[in-house]
């Protein structure tokens, strides 16, 4: 099965690696593309973990795994990233995320920025479009 991520490449060697704990995401693009997936499977926890401490939404996992199981994931696009390499502190990654809300196509466009807390790549913050 190929990765809802839009690699092309069969799940368990693509994000699933990184949400399952067994490898760290060596890029900002691989830590957003395994964030995606995780809003695909309503996992919190790996939402949570992976992202930054200071701005972790920790009071709203529930809300985001509820809302995450009612819609249906469609695609995800990586418009554009600037640095968020594997030796970079910082990065940011701008994505288009589309899915299907009570029957009406939506999408999330964002640039998200992305930073290393204690070595691992998180999520910091995003700007929506």
């Amino acid at each position: 099965m190929l990765c809802p991520c839009g690699s092309d490449k069969e799940v368990d060697q693509c994000c699933e690696m990184f949400i399952s704990g067994i490898r760290d995401a060596e890029t900002a693009e691989e830590l957003m593309r395994s964030r995606y997936v995780a809003y695909t499977k309503a996992n919190g926890n790996y939402l949570m973990v992976s992202h930054h401490s200071k701005t972790r939404p920790v009071r709203e996992k529930m809300n985001i795994e509820r809302w995450a199981k009612s819609v249906q994931w469609m695609s995800l696009v990586i418009l554009q990233t600037e640095a968020g390499g594997k030796n970079d502190t910082n990065g940011m990654v701008e994505f288009r995320a589309l899915y299907v809300e009570n029957g009406t196509l939506q999408q999330i466009h964002e640039k998200s920025q992305f930073m290393r807390e204690r070595g691992k790549w998180v999520y910091v913050s995003g700007a929506h479009y």
